[in-house]
């Protein structure tokens, strides 16, 4: 027999219930994590959410939201059962169940200084909390949170256990707050005592003994307090409303470690308020109050004639009840009070701000102030109109317009992003560094483009190279690769500095080009920049790049400059000539160029590389490729400038091979006790090796001669074996290649 599915429209609002009956039949015994029974979290749960008289569809997600993951498809299956509206509150308090607790060992483990810590873990939370509400776009999903955790709370305490760490530290640092916020004071302080309860139980049950009477019974005095003070205010015909409870045992606790008191000295631990319809009616409550009860001298302040810098109304006063103890009344009108919920001095602004906040110091976004202030209104005017009109869809519809999102580290930190954001963002937002190598990215663990934006509560993981740089298409506006300010930032100023280093390399080429045009490369270029008028070499370069300074004037301060002194003839045998295909002269160098044809390549004269020695290449301006030793330390310093000009090369399998023709000059260092008939000596162990002498320096230095001579070899081989014979030269020290 084959179920009839109802269209969605032709269902009836889902009660409470079926939607009972519904888990019942599918949970059977299953368990939360926690070991509390998925029914009895369903039934708490829908329950709570009636008392804040939401709606039927609301009621039923909360029944439904813990049994998804034991559904094989719950979206179609809620949806055929309950509706698309139901479905959707299910889908999305399922999304919140994400995003866990705050992990304070890994803030530790960022922030070593404990300052640092503290004020990192405050901005964390406040995240969360913002991204709660940003990430639940309908109210009725963070209500369903909020209900789901005070019946977790209930259940361990109810059978005594303790819970995950993280759960009372989360309520009170999150939840709490929000319920605060929001005005749905019956959930707030059932939030925060259960959770101080296990966060601190020997303070919780020290103050809960101090208060030397049940819950209860506060309460009933509470009741008959309130009754009493509306039948006076009935006879005087002032219409008012009089509400009262007694403070809860967070409450009492945060006050005394706020203003330093003890528990003697508290004298709101009852409290009522009293709200009239103008300024003459409250100072006649006033009146009618010490009337009944004895006032406690020096505990009366009038906030109306003296507003609180905030801009506070209000009268607050002590008085002594009949039972001898001290109880506060505040008395204002409904438009001081609407002022005093929802507008700059909004109740919860203080009362999170803990000791800064009773001294009076706030800090809050108004324009997130704003949003809250409205959901708590919207609140508010549905108790009022109790379901009629279009209420709950306009909460429906309720959005927090924020300019930001909120999204996750795999470490579970919070980080705010502009809305439209990528990963690349994420990665700046990170480090600059990490923005920089970033080359690919998953969202919530699958692979991603660089720019698709990001949305609420995904979790980001940056895939990023050793090395490397920011593509220059990241700041095309069009690519939409980029959306933080910041972030551009960053990435214009890595163009800057390579652009710079680029302009120093092509003015050093330009310079030392014209030092050899003029014969006078043994100039000091620091003494030639500073002849110049400019602090460093490196500093001159970059202006003869941007063509900012002419070539002629360092001609012209060349022509001051006093001829180095001649070098050493080059002895007879050392006669410059070339037997062999030298590369120097425009043979093959046998290197080739992974990925690229046809590119033009030298071989740096710094290092000198033969094969089989390890090579790489790099870009130059406009000169092709030099070809470097990967150990030389100038590549290594031009690689870090700019790594993305760094490409990999070998040698061809021909010169590996020994089949080449060509041959490589490189240098050799010999350092000898200076004798008569040295460059003979060593002359004659070239000519046995059949090895090419292309240049000669040499000087003298008491006694020592440090020579070093250009020759040209097919490989790397050569040069081994001349250094070695070199070495069993009579007085020769050291004969090695220059490095």
């Amino acid at each position: 027999m084959t179920e009839t599915v109802v269209p969605a429209e032709t269902l009836p609002e889902p009660s409470i219930d079926d939607a009972l009956a519904f888990v019942r039949e599918h949970a059977k015994d299953a368990r939360l994590s926690n070991g509390e029974l998925l029914a009895d979290h369903a039934s708490g749960t829908a329950r709570i959410m009636l008392t804040l008289n939401v709606d039927s569809y609301a009621v039923a997600a909360a029944a439904l939201f813990a049994l998804a993951p034991h559904l094989d498809d719950p979206d179609k299956v809620i949806a055929e059962r309950f509706g698309p509206e139901v479905q959707r509150l299910v889908g999305d308090v399922r999304k919140l169940l994400r995003l866990g607790s705050v992990s304070s060992r890994a803030t530790l483990l960022e922030f070593p200084d404990t300052r640092d810590a503290q004020a990192a873990r405050r901005a964390q939370v406040e995240s969360l909390r913002k991204m709660l509400l940003a990430f639940a776009q309908d109210i009725r999903v963070v209500l369903i949170r909020l209900a789901s955790r005070v019946q977790t709370l209930r259940y361990h305490a109810a059978h005594k256990l303790d819970p995950s760490p993280d759960v009372p530290r989360e309520t009170l640092e999150i939840y709490a707050p929000l319920a605060n916020r929001l005005g749905i004071w019956q959930l707030k302080w059932e939030l925060e005592d259960l959770s101080f309860r296990f966060e601190d139980p020997v303070t919780y049950k020290r103050i809960a003994k101090l208060l030397d009477e049940k819950r209860v019974e506060r309460e009933t005095y509470v009741r008959e307090a309130i009754a009493r003070l509306q039948t006076e205010l009935d006879t005087a015909h002032i219409k008012a409303e009089v509400s009262g409870r007694p403070k809860h045992i967070y409450s009492i606790w945060k006050k005394m470690r706020g203003k330093h008191l003890d528990f003697a000295e508290l004298n709101d631990v009852r409290a009522f308020r009293v709200i009239v319809g103008d300024i003459k009616d409250c100072y006649t409550v006033l009146g009618i109050v010490h009337n009944l009860w004895q006032p406690v001298p020096r505990e009366f302040d009038d906030y109306i004639s003296r507003p609180k810098p905030n801009g506070y109304k209000s009268l607050h006063t002590v008085v002594i009840g009949d039972d001898g103890r001290a109880f506060e009344v505040q008395i204002r009108t409904w438009e001081m009070h609407q002022f005093a919920e929802y507008g700059v001095a909004a109740h919860w602004r203080y009362k999170e701000a803990g000791v800064r906040g009773y001294a009076g110091q706030v800090t809050a976004s108004e324009k997130y102030d704003e949003k809250i202030a409205w959901l708590r209104q919207l609140l508010a005017w549905k108790d009022d109109v109790e379901g009629e009109g279009p209420g709950w869809q306009q909460l429906r519809d309720a959005t927090l317009d924020d300019d930001h999102i909120y999204v996750l580290t795999p470490q579970a930190r919070v980080i705010a992003l502009p809305q439209g954001a990528t990963a690349v963002d994420f990665a700046y937002h990170l480090h600059s560094e990490l923005g920089h190598r970033c080359r690919g990215a998953r969202v919530d663990g699958a692979m991603v483009p660089l720019n698709t934006p990001l949305q609420n509560g995904q979790t980001v993981e940056i895939v990023a190279v050793k090395e490397g740089g920011p593509s220059r298409d990241w700041l095309n506006p069009q690519l939409g690769y980029l959306h933080s300010a910041r972030a551009r930032q960053k990435v214009r100023s890595w163009f800057l500095a390579a652009d710079a280093a680029e302009n120093i390399a092509a003015g050093r080429a330009l310079v030392e080009k014209t030092l050899q045009r003029e014969g006078k490369t043994s100039v000091s270029l620091e003494q030639l920049a500073v002849k110049l008028g400019f602090k460093t070499p490196e500093d001159l370069y970059a202006v003869v790049a941007k063509e900012e300074f002419s070539l002629r004037n360092i001609e012209q301060a060349l022509s001051d400059t006093p001829p180095p002194e001649p070098e050493p003839e080059a002895p007879e045998q050392f006669e410059k000539r070339s037997s062999g295909q030298s590369v120097a002269h425009g043979a093959s160098t046998g290197v080739l160029v992974v990925g690229v044809d046809a590119l033009l390549t030298q071989l740096a004269r710094c290092c000198r590389p033969a094969p089989p020695d390890a090579i790489a290449g790099f870009v130059t301006r406009g000169k092709g490729m030099s070809i470097h030793r990967t150990d030389c330390a100038t590549f290594k310093r031009m690689a870090q400038r700019a790594p993305e000009r760094v490409l990999h090369t070998t040698w061809s399998a021909e010169v590996m091979n020994g089949r080449g023709s060509s041959v490589y000059p490189v240098d050799l260092s010999v350092e000898s006790a200076d004798r008569q008939g040295l460059l003979r000596d060593i002359s004659e162990v070239f000519a046995r090796e059949k090895i090419n002498v292309v240049g000669v320096k040499s000087q003298s230095r008491r006694n020592i001669a440090y020579m070093q001579f250009t020759v040209e070899v097919s490989n790397a081989a050569q040069i081994q074996r001349a250094c070695t014979l070199l070495g069993e030269v009579p007085g020769v020290i050291r004969a090695s290649r220059r490095t």
